[in-house]
């Protein structure tokens, strides 16, 4: 299943925290990010808030974020804030990992799987079903 070019854009709001030093950390921040392989637009909600535009296979929430914090600026910690990135960071880890991994014969995850279960080791129950269920 190949998903389209259309359902890999992102479109996520970051805000920041106002207690900063730098009182444009928004615009300073969307200067940075325009710059980024991969983000394809930055635009300024209010003075804590940019909305920014993405191609998921280019670069994720998580790849953007870190970056902001590594540059010194300093992400709204607010509960409601966490949760979002959060789930945000999930969903996106988890379409990224599916998109990559291509669901035929090939499939890194499906060779290992198949090696595993073909291998003798100890983690292989050799009685029979029957016997089993009592213990």
């Amino acid at each position: 299943m190949q998903a389209s070019d259309e359902t890999l854009f992102r479109h996520r709001e970051i805000a920041f925290c106002t207690l900063h030093p730098d009182p444009n950390q928004v615009g300073s921040a969307a200067a940075l990010l325009i710059e980024i392989d991969g983000i394809e637009r930055v635009d300024i909600v209010n003075t804590a808030t940019l909305q920014v535009s993405y191609h998921l296979l280019a670069i994720c929430l998580a790849d953007i974020e870190g970056l902001l914090e590594q540059n010194g600026f300093h992400l709204d910690n607010r509960l409601m804030h966490k949760i979002r990135r959060a789930l945000y960071h999930y969903t996106e880890e988890t379409q990224r990992a599916n998109l990559c991994c291509e669901h035929g014969e090939n499939c890194t995850q499906k060779v290992f799987v198949n090696r595993y279960r073909n291998r003798e080791h100890g983690c292989q129950d050799d009685r029979p079903e029957h016997w089993r269920r009592y213990l």
